[in-house]
């Protein structure tokens, strides 16, 4: 592409922040041609999320031909240049495996580095990795601290975690009220497994009160969201109810969901 060859302009001399503004809104526009001739002179000036950005489309195929070995390379400066987004995505292909032999232990301490400058997509998932990552140490306390601080950031998935470390008391007290309710929380953001999980407590009645239409409601929503734990649920639920109830599940789940109070 054109600006792959040409020589680097001196970072000095550009109005990044103008640059990188104008960049983002072609993204925006998905005009990603547009928003590489920015990112790319940029990026060979060494602007850290320019690099990133570069990589990004490298590993995604936008606005360029997939290219993995360029996706690692402008990742790996973006990382060791201590862009929090690029040790993130950087920490996608070691945890993929994508360009790269697949590396937990990379994955990991690359997620940790992003977490740690508060990112939250890489806090949640350094809390997956510690709960659920062969070849990583699992560590209850660390999962909850970083599944709390990507939660606090509106990470939905983050509070289904939180919300199953509560149901499977791991590393803390078993609180069927405390897992709904983070069930809840994550359910109104519209995480599908979130939903699954609310949905089943709604069934059995744990943590909340017994409430087979709303169960059927959250578990239809999750179906549709693609969680394969609404499966093991739903047809209980709709065994549960008569007609016309499965006809007001089936309405409250196709409606918009309300935003979430908190």
């Amino acid at each position: 592409m054109g600006w792959f060859d040409r020589r680097a302009r001196r970072a000095e001399t550009v109005d990044v922040p103008a640059q990188m503004a104008a960049a983002y809104a072609a993204a925006c526009r998905k005009d990603y041609a547009a928003a590489l001739a920015i990112w790319g002179p940029l990026a060979q000036t060494g602007i850290a999320r320019a690099q990133n950005n570069v990589g990004a489309c490298f590993a995604e195929g936008l606005g360029v031909e997939h290219d993995d070995a360029l996706a690692l390379r402008w990742l790996t400066l973006a990382a060791e240049a201590g862009d929090p987004v690029g040790q993130r995505n950087l920490a996608a292909l070691y945890f993929k495996g994508e360009g790269v032999e697949r590396d937990d232990a990379r994955a990991a301490a690359l997620y940790r580095a992003a977490a740690e400058q508060g990112d939250a997509p890489a806090q949640d998932m350094l809390s997956f990795m510690l709960l659920e990552r062969d070849g990583i140490a699992s560590d209850y306390a660390e999962a909850r601290r970083w599944a709390l601080a990507a939660a606090g950031k509106g990470v939905a998935s983050a509070m289904t975690r939180v919300g199953m470390l509560y149901h499977d008391a791991l590393g803390v007290e078993r609180d069927p009220a405390e897992a709904a309710r983070w069930w809840r929380r994550s359910a109104e953001r519209d995480d599908a497994d979130g939903q699954a999980m609310l949905g089943a407590a709604c069934l059995l009645g744990a943590g909340v009160p017994r409430d087979p239409v709303a169960a059927l409601a959250w578990l239809l929503r999750a179906q549709e969201g693609g969680s394969p734990l609404a499966a093991r649920f739903i047809g209980a639920a709709r065994a549960a109810l008569d007609t016309s109830a499965v006809a007001e599940a089936e309405r409250r789940a196709a409606a918009p969901l309300a935003e979430p109070v908190s």
